[in-house]
Order: C-alpha cells, then structure tokens, then sequence
C-alpha cells in the first residue's frame, strides 16, 4: 500500500467511526414517543385481554423517523419497558411478508431506549418545547392506560397549542381524551352508556377536529373472531365521538390517514406505512 492509499483510508477510516456523532449533530430535531406501560385490557364480564404496541404500528413509523433524520424519543407513563401485543407478530400486518415482519421484529430488539424509557411524569416537567413532534402508536394497551392519563393530557395540550405534528394510529388517537376537562369522568360515562359523555367533554381541545381511529367494524370482527377473548367495554370510535370529533374511517383494513391541522391519524396496522410517509412530511414542512 502506498502513502495516498493509506492515508485516504485513514481518512476513511476516522470519517466512519465519526458517523454517529455527525447523524446526531445534524438530527432535524427529537420527536417523542408515547407508549403504554400497560400489558392488559379489561373488557366486558370481568375479561381481559394480553395487549401491548403493534409491531409495524411501532416500528414502521420509527424507522421512517430515524431515516428522515429525527431522533425519536421515548417515553410512557411508568418509565418501564414497554411490551408487544403477540397478535401483531403477524406478516399479515407487512403485506404478507415474512421476511419484513422477522427484520421488524429484529429491529424493535436493537432499539435501546424501550428498556428505559423516559416516564411522562419527566417529560412534562422538563418541558416539551425541545421536541418538534409527537408520535404514539396503537394496539390496545394506550385504551388501558394512555386515554386517562394526566401526564400525557399535558404532553397532548402543549403541542396542540403549539401546532407541532402530533402523529396517532389505530387505537392511539383514544388517548386525546387524555386532555379532557376529567377523562375518568368520561370514560365511566361511555362504559355505562348513561347519555352523559357528550356534556362532559365540554372544552375538549379537540372538539371539530376530523380524525380516524379503529374502526367499529374492525373491533367486531377481532370480538367475533375470538382474538380478543370477549367484548371491548366501549367503542373508539363513539367515544371519539362523543368528545367532538368528526371521525371518519373506511372499509375494513384499507389505509387510512386524516390530517387536520397538527393532527395526523391513522386507522389501523395497514396504515402504517402511509401514516408514517404523512407523519414525516408533515415534520418537514413544519421545520
């Protein structure tokens, strides 16, 4: 090897180790991540059903994230890790794809930070102004514990208020009531399907907004196809819209995605890859 040879390879070589540190210097801004801590669903009759975040719901939006040069952050309520849903290690949910649905699966273990979290409780303390978006996966869990919890209204709020992208999917968007006047209050409400949700959602920050959510139907077919185990105590949907929103879903299991000012939702697992695409878009025409 010759003295150009070896030094363009040492120059190669620093450039190389030199690469992470230069991904983080030119990051285009931390986006936080809200999961569930929780790792079951109470449902009708005293049942309840194992649950945590969807597999692609999770990973397909992060890696978009972390490709368009963001740097997720991630959080929930107990700053413990959070766990998969089994049902969503699925290749149905990666266009039939095995091979996708294993590489996802490999991916979510390399990812760090879901084995320390950060806890809501610090985020709202620190302050939310260093982050330019907000993202949150679905599967069921966030119904269990995300839709009322206090710390994440906050979070929710101060996003709003700032019109930064706030990126929700499948039953993620139920944790907008996080932000309602007293969620517990009307949460109680629709499970006893007493008439008096609507009134107690006065001041939702959300109220008129368009978004989407799982569909009423596709929560029957998961009822009736025994994947649940039992039936769900209220539907998203109505709850959604009971709160004010105007929500809109499509056909069962095609993508769909809403975007209503800072709000960007999504319906279900298939619209994963096309919210993610309108997740990232948006953060770049926000910057």
């Amino acid at each position: 090897m010759n003295l150009l040879t070896f030094g363009a390879a040492a120059i190669a070589m620093v450039a190389a180790a030199a690469a992470p540190n230069l991904a983080s210097a030119q990051s285009k801004g931390k986006v936080l991540v809200v999961m569930s801590s929780a790792h079951e669903l109470n449902l009708k009759d005293g049942k309840k059903y194992e649950t945590g975040y969807y597999l692609n719901e999770f990973v397909v939006p992060y890696r978009k994230l972390i490709e368009a040069g963001y740097e997720p952050v991630i959080a929930n309520p107990k700053g413990d890790m959070p766990v998969m849903d089994k049902a969503s290690n699925n290749k149905l949910f990666f266009g039939g794809d095995d091979t996708a649905r294993a590489q996802a699966l490999d991916y979510s273990k390399t990812i760090d930070q879901l084995k320390h979290p950060k806890t809501l409780e610090s985020v709202v303390k620190d302050g939310t102004s260093d982050y330019v978006g907000l993202f949150i996966p679905g599967g069921h869990a966030p119904m269990a514990d995300l839709l009322r919890d206090k710390n994440l209204g906050k979070i929710l709020v101060s996003f709003h208020e700032s019109g930064r992208p706030t990126g929700i999917i499948c039953h993620g968007p139920i944790v907008l009531l996080s932000t309602l006047p007293n969620p517990d209050a009307f949460i109680a409400s629709m499970i006893a399907n007493d008439g008096k949700a609507s009134s107690l959602a006065a001041g939702w920050p959300y109220a008129g907004y368009r978004a989407t959510i799982f569909s009423t139907g596709e929560e029957q077919v998961l009822e009736g196809a025994g994947g649940l185990g039992g039936n769900v105590q209220f539907y998203p949907v109505n709850a959604l819209a009971e709160a004010g929103a105007h929500v809109d879903t499509v056909a069962n299991w095609h993508s769909n995605v809403i975007v209503d000012r800072e709000l960007i939702t999504g319906q279900q697992p298939m619209s994963a890859p096309e919210f993610g695409d309108t997740l990232v878009a948006k953060l770049n025409e926000k910057k």
